[in-house]
């Protein structure tokens, strides 16, 4: 693949994608929001623009990554949801197919109800809130439509610096540095970190062998909230200041009111049955993430963004 066109690169997931693609391939980057030196402007929800600005380019590749990803705006959302999380998707995978290419839509863990303790590739997910449905729509499509589908469900993302990470190493990163000594964290909630540098390069080398379908795609280690929180806290050195006081899931109802699943662990079963498994433990993808895109970030930096 020499040529790949990556809709919805603007975040967090799409930087970790532009660089470790770009070092073998000829991008086209493109985004609603143009906030890098390196990517153009696109809505994908619009299909002619969409069309034409893929077909403009002929990729051997079409990479799918944009969403809605905050839940409760989805929650308040709900057609913007869909159009953005499931219906752009559908114009994806018939782009794709027009050109016949390879078309990559990346998933999530989120999709799942909860009521297991872990899920691998073939359990059957069950779709709690909008953000969940919509994103299972957008997979279930793209594995029934396109013609070389591949699918890859991230986890917990961690990933982007202080400049592109809206997640949980993000704000708990920035109570710490705005000088907070104790951080309130769910004691409820299960789940596997995602490293996006980790997930690109896993799905860098899973498209070389050419093998479609839906692939659980997680940093190995299944763990909790509270303990990427204590781990968090280790790493950067703060653990004889800052104190984790575990709270159950209703402390932040009002905010976080959407539904989210108790235990949204993912399994790599598939992967490592093909022998591609290359995610490594969340612990050391934290330590590496928190290093270099965090320790040499300024205070200011740090709080305000």
């Amino acid at each position: 693949m020499k040529r790949i066109y990556i809709a919805g690169c603007g975040g967090m997931l799409g930087q970790a994608f532009q660089k470790v693609f770009s070092r073998e391939a000829e991008l086209r980057c493109t985004d609603k929001d143009v906030n890098e030196a390196w990517l153009a402007p696109l809505d994908f929800r619009d299909f002619d623009h969409y069309r034409k600005e893929v077909e403009d380019f002929r990729p051997d590749a079409l990479f799918h990554l944009g969403a809605h990803t905050d839940l409760e705006y989805c929650e308040r959302h709900v057609e913007d949801t869909y159009l953005t999380n499931t219906l752009a998707v559908e114009n994806a995978v018939a782009i794709a197919n027009r050109l016949d290419i390879p078309l990559l839509y990346i998933s999530t863990a989120g999709i799942v109800d909860g009521l297991q303790q872990e899920y691998d590739d073939w359990d059957s997910p069950n779709p709690l809130g909008h953000y969940a449905r919509s994103k299972y729509a957008g997979e279930r499509h793209v594995l029934q439509h396109a013609r070389r589908p591949m699918v890859c469900r991230a986890g917990w993302m961690m990933g982007g610096g202080p400049r592109k990470d809206k997640k949980f190493i993000a704000k708990l990163m920035r109570q710490i540095q705005a000088g907070r000594t104790e951080l309130a964290v769910v004691g409820d909630k299960l789940g596997t970190p995602t490293y996006t540098f980790d997930f690109a390069e896993n799905v860098k080398a899973l498209l070389q062998t050419e093998f479609w379908g839906v692939y659980n795609m997680v940093c190995e280690g299944a763990t909790s909230r509270v303990e990427v929180a204590q781990e968090l806290v280790n790493v950067i050195g703060e653990q004889d200041r800052v104190r984790i006081r575990v709270v159950d899931s209703s402390h932040f109802s009002q905010e976080y009111f959407a539904p989210r699943p108790d235990s949204e662990r993912l399994i790599n079963r598939k992967l490592a049955l093909r022998g591609l498994n290359l995610m490594r433990d969340w612990r050391v993808s934290l330590r590496e993430y928190v290093d270099q895109a965090w320790s040499g970030a300024t205070h200011q930096e740090q709080v305000s963004v």
